[in-house]
């Protein structure tokens, strides 16, 4: 896909290109059959990098017995963890879907763990960080087979974003704010984040701001819809699966969950 980035057309092309791995994977979803979540990314790296990030990560959670209360610590923490789940996680070939075994999961329980002490020392919170995280939950959240967990991060990673759009309001953050409102449910919300992303692009582009936005919106009604009918079914087969609805469909052999 070529895009024409002179003058002013770059400034969406960025948000084009920040949500293009989600508006591909919104519109997969109605021809791949039940609730899965996991073709809205992907990811992936080496193992031997997770190692390195996470005696990193071991060295900075030494300092922080000492320093509980260093926010600076805490951040660093926080994407030493992201990025060493990161490392772990690989795109299935199969389906494009995210494939993160139990020892990714792990690593970013252990973020949002740090993520949450951050959270209560920083006197400013870092938007990098903060989108960092968002992406993590929706990570965790895509490549989990528990219904209600994955619904759960959904919501983890539009809380995480709405501080990276506090912290920074661009036209990428507060778009992206949207989408994950809108996957969450929380349609109002995402409606008024992608109002204030509209308005923050230049006038000549902000009705092609809009109709994204508009896309990513009916996209995630039909979702919506989906998940509903799905969770309909699952009900009337019983309580068990319930409880893994999706039978690793996300790619992971542990749960959606948070």
């Amino acid at each position: 896909m070529l895009f024409d980035i002179r003058g002013r057309r770059k400034h969406v092309v960025r948000v084009v290109y920040a949500i293009l791995a989600l508006l591909m994977g919104a519109s997969l979803f109605l021809v791949v059959g039940p609730f899965n979540i996991a073709n809205l990314a992907g990811g992936g790296s080496s193992t031997s990098a997770s190692q390195v990030l996470n005696e990193q990560a071991e060295r900075i959670e030494r300092k922080l017995r000492t320093e509980p209360d260093n926010e600076a610590l805490l951040a660093a923490l926080t994407r030493t963890r992201v990025s060493a789940g990161n490392a772990l996680t690989e795109v299935s070939p199969e389906t494009g879907g995210k494939i993160a075994p139990p020892e990714a999961h792990q690593e970013f329980e252990q973020a949002s763990a740090a993520w949450r002490l951050y959270l209560k020392q920083a006197s400013s919170r870092s938007a990098p960080i903060a989108s960092l995280m968002a992406t993590a939950y929706f990570t965790l959240a895509e490549t989990s087979s528990d219904f209600e967990a994955a619904e759960k991060y959904v919501a983890e990673a539009a809380a995480a974003q709405k501080v990276a759009a506090q912290a920074q309001p661009t036209i990428n953050s507060l778009s992206t704010l949207a989408i994950y409102q809108y996957y969450a449910g929380n349609f109002k919300v995402g409606d008024e984040a992608a109002r204030q992303a509209e308005a923050k692009a230049p006038k000549s582009e902000a009705k092609e701001v809009k109709k994204k936005m508009a896309e990513f919106r009916a996209n995630a009604k039909a979702f919506e819809k989906r998940k509903q009918e799905f969770a309909k079914q699952q009900s009337e087969q019983g309580k068990e699966s319930l409880q893994n609805p999706f039978g690793g469909l996300g790619g992971s052999t542990g749960s959606l969950g948070g």
